[in-house]
């Protein structure tokens, strides 16, 4: 499924370029994607786009991004108060694992991630197979949610989701 994610992420530059899903289930066929791959990977977009449906998200001057509008019925646009902490499920921690975890808790400190957005992610997270969900798969959750609302993640911010750390070299 991840392998169809990226390939869709590389080819429409934003979700709402992305065509219907009959169409787009046709073009990842005749790219060789298997059958099961496109589907799971078309119900996973599916999932995303309700998710994200209605959401605004702006970029403020200092970098930082707000989003605008509720997520569908919940209230993911309220900005938690100074102090707040997000405590995960049993459930949560053991689909996402200590490592994604750690780097959602890394994307939140540098304010990468906004709190509806980190919701969003945790959802998709929670809808997508592996157990525990790896590291890799998350950053392309997380590049997906951004690819999804329009927004463009911080030049720094998407370094870190697309560069792979054994490719990196010591100074």
């Amino acid at each position: 499924m991840y392998d169809v994610l990226v390939f869709v992420y590389e080819n429409y530059w934003r979700g709402d370029a992305c065509p219907e899903p009959e169409q787009l289930g046709r073009k990842l066929s005749a790219n060789g994607f298997e059958d099961d791959e496109i589907r799971d990977a078309l119900q996973w977009l599916d999932g995303l786009t309700l998710a994200t449906q209605g959401i605004q998200l702006t970029r403020n001057e200092d970098d930082s991004i707000t989003v605008g509008e509720p997520i569908a019925a919940v209230e993911l646009a309220l900005e938690p108060s100074m102090g707040a902490m997000r405590i995960y499920s049993a459930a949560e921690q053991d689909h996402l694992g200590a490592e994604c975890l750690g780097f959602l808790s890394f994307l939140d400190s540098a304010q990468a991630l906004p709190a509806g957005l980190r919701e969003v992610v945790i959802e998709r997270a929670m809808a997508a197979p592996g157990d525990p969900v790896s590291l890799e798969e998350l950053k392309i959750i997380v590049l997906m949610v951004h690819w999804s609302t329009g927004l463009e993640p911080d030049a720094l911010v998407l370094d870190e989701l697309c560069d792979d750390p054994a490719d990196r070299v010591a100074h």
